[in-house]
């Protein structure tokens, strides 16, 4: 009888241990709830709590990573896409974050949702596209100041990916082959302008100094000797000796 008594007495003093002393990590902070009421979030190290009357509830404050389920958004411009984004939030009050809302990461993940099909809502396909940055910054924002009161810090939001459907994509396609051939034609035609101009400004120079075209017929007999093979040169005559030849 004695020894199951003291059996008992160490079971019953080891479940009371176990009951009143916690420990916690560098990152985490224990809400102490005595009879229902919440006395405050202690921690992190050694927590003693008061059997039956004391409750603990652990609150992690890591920057939480969370990602956002794919959600069917309507452009303004009427253009059904689904979008995707990932969340980085943290707790900074642990005591609101308990009592404040029934469960913050389920609400966090909730709100996210719902404000990346109002926000992308608002805006049209070309803008969602080109102007990601501001977009992020707006969730961040809204977001921010919504879990504000839950004690939850929404650090960043990013949206991830954007799956257009087919028809979308071939129409982009086609405006962005459209828009290449667009600017090659520009290109091509500004080289035409430009080399234009070099002829009429050589040509001038040309009809001012004579010299300069008997210099230019000279290189060309050049460049015509030295290319080929062929034991035949043909020689242009200078159109002077030609109108001299025609007077007499």
């Amino acid at each position: 009888m004695f020894s199951s008594g003291l059996i008992f007495a160490v079971f019953v003093v080891g479940s009371l241990f176990v009951m009143c002393v916690k420990v916690l990590n560098e990152y985490e902070r224990g809400v102490i709830f005595r009879l229902g009421r919440i006395i405050g979030a202690k921690g992190p190290g050694l927590i003693l709590l008061i059997p039956v009357i004391d409750k603990m509830l652990r609150v992690d404050l890591r920057t939480v990573t969370l990602d956002v389920p794919p959600q069917d958004v309507i452009t303004q411009d009427n253009v059904t896409i689904k979008v995707n984004a990932v969340l980085y939030f943290r707790v900074l009050d642990p005591n609101r974050a308990v009592v404040e809302v029934e469960n913050y990461l389920l609400a966090t993940s909730k709100l996210a949702q719902t404000t990346l099909r109002s926000v992308l809502g608002q805006v049209d396909l070309d803008t969602l596209l080109t102007s990601r940055e501001s977009i992020n910054q707006k969730l961040q924002g809204i977001l921010d100041a919504q879990t504000e009161p839950w004690g939850v810090k929404v650090s960043n939001v990013e949206v991830k990916q954007m799956d257009l459907p087919v028809e979308m994509q071939r129409a982009m396609a086609k405006q962005a082959e459209a828009e290449r051939e667009r600017r090659a034609k520009i290109i091509a035609a500004e080289g035409e302008f430009q080399a234009s101009q070099k002829l009429a400004e050589a040509a001038q120079v040309m009809g001012e100094q004579p010299m300069t075209l008997q210099l230019r017929y000279l290189q060309t007999i050049r460049e015509m000797a030295t290319q080929g093979n062929s034991s035949t040169l043909v020689v242009p005559l200078p159109i002077e000796l030609l109108k001299a030849l025609g007077k007499s």
